[in-house]
């Protein structure tokens, strides 16, 4: 049984038009299609990670060639997301597309991660994997969140994104690192806030999948719900994964 969420949101959504679709998301309908997008970015991460491992030491030392690699995958990738979060009607073809090849950038990513600090990504992965099922469970026990902590947990989010794109900006234009993403206490300090805001984040898209199901969104929706889940989960793993690599540089 679905859990009657926050009753602000109602007035707006009887408005829209997801009352007039004929068929409704459903909870499960959501972890399902969750599910799906989490195969297919295993998968495509398990292929690039075994594709480095018989790369010759030549081609792997060819960092234009991989930069390359990486730019076109980023680039399909930001493409992807921002079609789907623009257009969620079609989140069912956009979703396990970018599934697939955010996959194939996290295996790669986490391969060389894995070459500088040997053993780094399995704790990396199963640190992620408890932290989302705790996450569940919260949220099954405490059950619909208050508008206000949701508010504050979008503008610490949002406050994050703005932080680490003036980080980038500053490194890139003049080799710049701010303290807080380096090795040091204040830099495993920021991460271990980070981590947590990105947990957080994912009660929330647990909470909106709730109140989209509670009030009849339609079937495509769960697609871009369960889109939602599978980009707090990389984010909450890249985190967990640069927490550990600093941990080992102290």
């Amino acid at each position: 049984m679905n859990k009657k969420p926050n009753p602000f949101l109602e007035k707006g959504i009887k408005k829209s038009k997801f009352l007039n679709e004929d068929k409704s998301m459903t909870i499960k309908g959501t972890y399902n299609k969750a599910f799906i997008l989490l195969l297919l970015l295993t998968i495509s991460f398990m292929f690039s990670w075994n594709k480095i491992d018989s790369l010759s030491q030549t081609m792997i030392d060819d960092s234009a060639g991989l930069r390359f690699i990486l730019i076109i995958g980023v680039t399909i990738s930001i493409v992807l997301a921002f079609t789907t979060i623009f257009r969620p009607k079609v989140s069912p073809i956009t979703s396990p597309i970018y599934a697939i090849t955010e996959g194939v950038l996290l295996g790669i990513a986490s391969k060389f991660t894995d070459l500088s600090y040997p053993g780094i990504v399995l704790p990396a992965v199963l640190l992620t994997i408890a932290m989302a099922i705790s996450s569940l469970v919260i949220y099954k026990s405490i059950g619909p969140i208050n508008k206000k902590i949701v508010t504050g947990i979008i503008i610490a989010t949002v406050g994050i994104l703005i932080l680490n794109l003036f980080s980038l900006i500053l490194s890139l234009a003049f080799g710049i690192k701010i303290p807080l993403y380096k090795g040091g206490i204040i830099g495993i300090i920021f991460s271990l806030l980070v981590i947590v805001i990105a947990a957080l984040n994912l009660i929330v898209d647990l909470d909106s999948i709730n109140e989209l199901a509670y009030y009849g969104a339609p079937k495509y929706m769960e697609w871009y719900s369960a889109f939602g889940v599978l980009v707090t989960l990389v984010w909450l793993y890249l985190e967990i994964l640069d927490l550990i690599q600093k941990l080992k540089e102290n």
